[in-house]
């Protein structure tokens, strides 16, 4: 499979570098092929909160917000923007005593997997999404995200 990341970064706070925000991409789209084009927007908790009340009727920052773009079967698949919020990704990381780059990484797979489909609406549908996230966290050599939830 052939990634193209675009990375847009609007937030001064740290974030992994670009490298490794594809690595962790990859393993979350492992399993396709061809040629996939992902966004990625890092934001501060003032425009998370605004597209999270936009979009989603819901008030303040949220990690991760997924925009599917409703590819058109080209060539290549444009798969969705994700914008992550650096704050609240790093106070989750913080209050949970996780390390911070595996939340990162939690989080852009999390995004990735509503990109192609998957939802935790339904303890169903959430478990079947956990399980995905938690093989391509191992995968990554990371912990299991929702062991001990």
């Amino acid at each position: 499979m052939r990634l193209f990341l675009d990375l847009q970064v609007a937030w001064e706070g740290p974030w992994p570098p670009r490298r490794r925000l594809v690595r962790f991409a990859r393993a979350a789209l492992a399993d396709m092929t061809g040629t996939v084009r992902l966004g990625v927007r890092i934001v501060a908790a003032a425009e998370s909160a605004e597209l999270n009340g936009h979009y989603r009727q819901k008030r303040g920052p949220t990690n991760v917000l997924s925009f599917p773009y409703g590819d058109s079967g080209g060539r290549t698949r444009f798969l969705g923007d994700l914008v992550i919020c650096g704050p609240v990704v790093e106070d989750e990381a913080r209050s949970g005593a996780i390390r911070a780059e595996a939340h990162w990484a939690h989080m852009v797979i999390h995004g990735i997997m509503h990109l192609r489909g998957y939802d935790h609406v339904h303890d169903e549908d959430a478990a079947v999404m956990e399980r995905l996230e938690s093989r391509v966290m191992k995968d990554l050599g990371f912990p299991d995200p929702y062991r001990g939830l």
